[in-house]
């Protein structure tokens, strides 16, 4: 007698394994699935991805200046110069939230004399050196 009640939740908790498609039955087409993959290289989806954000102004958000690591952080705005080629002031560092090439991005308050404003950098473009400054400064060798 006591067996009937336990065989009888055995029998519902199985149930719905029963009516489960079968292990290893296809639910999509191998056609299909390739369609809905992205066909671009990595390589070509980042040359986009920097054409599009080099459409902004260069350390902002939608282009952040992209360094190796911290360090390249600090080499960068170690070159950064004012306009008339004085020495920039650096502020402290901020998180800035997930950048336009997906990673983690962080933002340095700057100023020369008495304007002032934030710079974003993303810090994990470890293939690339940047070449170029932001409007109104310039680089030094």
């Amino acid at each position: 007698m006591r067996r009937l009640p336990i065989l009888f939740l055995a029998l519902i908790a199985s149930m719905p394994a029963a009516a489960q498609p079968q292990l290893g039955a296809r639910t999509t087409s191998p056609d299909a699935m390739m369609a809905q993959m992205n066909q671009a290289s990595p390589e070509d989806e980042m040359r986009a991805m920097i054409a599009a954000a080099n459409s902004h102004p260069l350390g902002t958000a939608e282009n952040p200046i992209r360094v190796a690591g911290p360090n390249g952080e600090r080499a960068y705005l170690s070159r950064l110069r004012c306009a008339d080629g004085t020495t920039i002031r650096v502020g402290a560092r901020h998180d800035a939230g997930v950048g336009v090439y997906g990673s983690v991005v962080g933002a340095y308050d700057v100023a020369c004399g008495t304007t002032g404003g934030r710079m974003v950098f993303d810090m994990y473009q470890e293939e690339n050196v940047e070449s170029r400054a932001p409007a109104g400064f310039t680089l030094a060798p």
